[in-house]
């Protein structure tokens, strides 16, 4: 096998790790701008440390509780709703890990990374898609969030704030609070990727703190860890809890898929692949398994003190008897969420903008335009049944999001073989311009493995938005498995399309 020469304006350091040594051959491409140019070496500075605390900022939120507290709502007892969290966290770290290698190999954002296997055109369909689905995350979020400091300043001032008057089915006050936690969190992003990292360092042990005080205030409520454990399984072990299993363990994994792709926004700061390696698997798996055994044992203990389920942290904590312990629950909780929000759910749609409209979208701007069109989506009505949570929002996205996620490992691992000319992920004309721009067999895996995975979309009877028998009834079997189904199919598709190619170019 025969390797692609670097070019005189790329160079490597002793890591492996790739820099523009000459950015003026990159021109006045119109596909340049600050954000979208690989991280010089010297500010690739981001340590193992750094990644695990992002993790822990990222995962130790509302939206993560609501995961597990989801699945018990649905029947699960605490050990399958812990298991099915754990092993879907396991199973996505894998693409995950594998799409990060380039970002810290070439310093370069994930639009970028797309570039390569997409075109420089076709790169903005898989960068839009996961911007879309970073906005309604970032809505998601700021809801739950604004209903946090609703909460808090409901406990400092009275029912004259609970009870104002209703607009738009909730009182106004909500708006209110839900303007100034979008607010808090726009001028965060403003300030730019570094000011991230530094709250980020210091956010995530507080979060972590916190749900810990909450999982300790419920297991001494309730008279120990026995009442919450011996709640049986609505479901059983049998094939009730199996039909539920395989949506429930793919919408689980979907909750991350975003992440599967864009990683590299975040690794391309790192000093090495072994720090940012460590960091993600130090950080993920054992977030989400503690967010998630907090979850379980809260709302398990909700089902001993309360006779039901309650699935919202934010009404639990309500419910506290000590108004300064409810405060200072919830801005816990705002803290939380603000964490994993910005880091989650704007920086990524802010490259993915800016690699659209370079010309007219800096990191900031296109931040703006995220937050945007986080309130456009409605987050309220994602949030409201944890039946569209689970299997609609996070069932169906992840499906076409995993498409583009097996383009990508394919891509890069299988045909690239990890080698990509930096000069040309920026210039028309070039290794990946394609045709016009557009590469069609990614486009083309992409498509089959989307369909494949989400034509089959269905709503049990009159729990969300698709019919019962299916969008395309024929594919309704594969809708239970979408993200699996996604990936294969996306990653087979383009390698069988890509790799004949690659092989004669090579030998050439």
């Amino acid at each position: 096998m025969t390797t692609v020469a670097p070019r005189a304006s790329q160079d490597s350091d002793a890591l492996g790790r790739v820099d523009l040594t000459d950015r003026s051959v990159i021109g006045e491409s119109r596909f340049v701008n600050e954000e979208l140019l690989p991280t010089p070496l010297p500010k690739r500075t981001w340590t193992t440390y750094n990644y695990a605390a992002l993790w822990m900022g990222m995962a130790h939120n509302i939206p993560s509780y609501l995961l597990a507290s989801g699945l018990i709502a649905l029947g699960m007892n605490w050990l399958q709703a812990f298991l099915t969290i754990t092993l879907a966290n396991l199973i996505v770290l894998v693409p995950l890990l594998l799409n990060s290698h380039a970002g810290t190999k070439y310093g370069i954002p994930f639009p970028v990374f797309a570039r390569a296997f997409y075109g420089l055109r076709g790169a903005n369909l898989a960068a839009l898609l996961r911007a879309f689905i970073g906005c309604g995350w970032f809505g998601v979020q700021t809801w739950v969030g604004g209903q946090a400091i609703f909460v808090v300043v409901g406990q400092l001032i009275g029912s004259g704030w609970t009870d104002a008057p209703g607009f738009g089915g909730y009182p106004w006050t909500v708006w209110l609070s839900f303007a100034v936690f979008w607010l808090i969190q726009m001028a965060i992003i403003w300030r730019g990727i570094e000011a991230l990292r530094r709250f980020e360092n210091w956010a995530a042990p507080l979060v972590t703190v916190a749900f810990l005080a909450l999982l300790i205030w419920v297991v001494v409520e309730v008279g120990g860890l026995g009442p919450i454990f011996a709640q049986p399984s609505e479901l059983g072990w049998g094939p009730e809890f199996w039909a539920v299993f395989a949506p429930a363990l793919m919408g689980m994994i979907a909750f991350w898929a975003t992440l599967s792709l864009n990683m590299p926004d975040f690794t391309r700061f790192g000093g090495s692949q072994r720090k940012q390696m460590l960091g993600q698997v130090y950080g993920l798996p054992t977030t989400m398994s503690f967010i998630s055994m907090v979850s379980i044992v809260v709302t398990s203990g909700t089902v001993v003190l309360y006779g039901e389920a309650i699935w919202d942290p934010v009404e639990v904590a309500s419910r506290f008897s000590s108004p300064v312990v409810v405060v200072i629950g919830l801005l816990m909780a705002v803290l939380a969420t603000i964490s994993a929000n910005v880091a989650a759910n704007v920086v990524s749609p802010s490259y993915d903008f800016s690699n659209a409209l370079p010309r007219l979208l800096n990191f900031r701007t296109a931040g703006l335009l995220t937050g945007v069109i986080g309130i456009l989506i409605q987050p309220w009505r994602l949030v409201s049944d944890p039946q569209i949570y689970i299997f609609t929002w996070l069932g169906f996205y992840g499906g076409v999001l995993a498409s583009v996620a097996g383009v990508l490992v394919a891509g890069y691992w299988l045909v690239a073989r990890t080698h990509l000319d930096l000069v040309d992920l920026y210039r028309p004309g070039g290794r990946y311009w394609f045709t016009g721009g557009w590469n069609m067999r990614a486009l083309v895996a992409t498509v089959l493995g989307a369909v494949a995975a989400v034509g089959g979309a269905y709503s049990a009877e009159g729990s969300g938005p698709f019919p019962a028998d299916g969008l395309i009834p024929v594919l309704k079997p594969l809708y239970d498995y979408s993200w699996a189904v996604g990936l294969v199919i996306g990653f087979v598709v383009y390698a069988l399309l890509a790799l004949p190619t690659s092989r004669r170019s090579r030998s050439e």
